[in-house]
């Protein structure tokens, strides 16, 4: 299936399709160790480990997914007669002043934006803003986390593949992409930054929605790119991962940290991720909104892989945390903040990837980080029991949104983040 073919589909949830091969959750599941294992869970606590039958063919359904909105305004716009500057240009004054300020804009923009403006009945804005603030109050912590969960991943060429072809987190440019994504991290996070018309963090969105569609259709027409494997670049299915990855994820891992992430506060973080995705173009026939379900898609998606991402997510894996070594032409204070970084990545690295993964990787050492980690834990622990009080809590919180903000500036080198992707492929 070619992704001209999937565009062409106005609902490709409707359409049946067998799983890619590179997920075998059947196969997996009937395993009799597994099995043994659900029985085990289901007399202990009543429940099973996995997603039902029906989730579970939602989510693989998902994998031949993409965003056929935002697909068919990049076809006509972008990759049209109006072409890729003229095009992206178009779209950031739309962003910024509104569609009305742009003179007879082609039908598939119009259908992007109203799409895009329009807040599903399902969203509770306290709900979005409760979430917000807490990737606020996790400041550097949220990057650090999602950083070193994401290497896990890059061993599952559906994957690992986009991004290597692409080249955004492969060698050296792994730093400046990882930058790119916490400038998204940032502004959709900040204060209205999903919910206000015209906010940055909404702009961010849509620039980094436009961005996916560019790499899904130049990688889906790529001869490394197997569609029978494993479905559409950058399908619904793994922008889902994705989601968790910000929510359910890093909530219940900081923990280890120090950082305490109270259930309700993960709900918070779900609906908040659901609304973000939702303006992100996700838009999935299954989104688990509560923790246990999620848990469960990510015990199936650990379970069933394929480590099939070969020398390209090898490449993915060891270039993130090397990533932030020290720069040849730095000195002084910044030389011993990049080694911070340095460190303190290589530890995140090694505390959230499985150890059987890690030791197959040349990775950096992480034992000055760990160190540094276990001896800050009483501190990291009593600030989270402090900021509890509500004046210190917003003090907190305001120190968080600074030291973030400082942290990302420092690392760009007065750089701006492009979102563009629209460059050739690697290879």
């Amino acid at each position: 299936m070619t992704v001209q073919e999937a565009r062409s589909l106005d609902d490709q949830h409707a359409v049946k399709r067998p799983t890619p091969t590179a997920f075998p959750y059947r196969a997996t599941m009937s395993r009799p160790m597994i099995r043994r294992a659900r029985k085990v869970a289901k007399r202990l606590t009543g429940a099973d480990i996995f997603p039902t039958a029906q989730q579970l063919d939602a989510f693989a359904g998902d994998m031949y997914a993409g965003d056929p909105v935002a697909e068919r305004f990049v076809d006509d716009v972008l990759y049209g007669e109006i072409g890729m500057e003229q095009g992206r240009a178009m779209l950031k004054r739309a962003l910024d002043d509104g569609l009305d300020s742009i003179e007879n804009p082609p039908p598939s923009m119009v259908e992007l934006f109203t799409e895009f403006e329009q807040v599903p009945d399902w969203v509770d804005p306290a709900k979005v803003e409760a979430g917000a603030q807490i990737w606020r109050r996790w400041g550097t912590y949220l990057f650090s986390v999602a950083g070193g969960e994401t290497l896990e991943m890059y061993t599952e060429a559906a994957v690992a593949t986009p991004l290597s072809l692409a080249g955004g987190y492969a060698g050296d440019n792994a730093l400046r992409r990882f930058l790119e994504t916490s400038r998204f991290w940032i502004d959709v996070s900040e204060p209205g930054g999903l919910l206000t018309p015209g906010s940055k963090g909404r702009a961010t969105a849509m620039l980094v929605r436009v961005m996916h569609v560019s790499v899904r259709r130049r990688v889906a027409d790529h001869p490394e790119w197997h569609s029978e494997k494993w479905g559409l670049p950058i399908s619904q299915a793994y922008m889902l991962l994705t989601l968790l990855g910000g929510s359910v994820v890093p909530g219940l891992a900081l923990w280890i940290l120090g950082v305490q992430t109270t259930r309700k506060e993960i709900y918070d973080l779900i609906h908040f991720q659901r609304y973000m995705g939702h303006i992100v173009g996700v838009r999935n026939s299954w989104y688990p909104e509560t923790i246990a379900d999620s848990l469960r898609l990510l015990a199936i998606v650990g379970t069933a892989r394929s480590y099939d991402a070969g020398e390209g997510g090898v490449e993915l894996i060891e270039s993130f945390p090397r990533a932030f070594a020290p720069r040849g032409d730095h000195s002084g204070l910044q030389r011993l903040r990049e080694r911070y970084n340095a460190a303190i990545y290589a530890t995140y690295a090694r505390l959230f990837m499985f150890p059987q993964t890690y030791a197959k990787h040349d990775m950096p050492n992480a034992l000055p980080g760990l160190l540094w980690v276990v001896a800050r834990f009483p501190a990291v622990a009593a600030i989270e029991t402090l900021r509890r009080i509500p004046p210190l809590g917003r003090a907190h919180e305001k120190l968080m949104r600074r030291h973030r903000e400082n942290w990302y500036r420092a690392q760009m080198a007065d750089r701006e983040a492009e979102f563009d992707a629209s460059g050739a492929l690697r290879r």
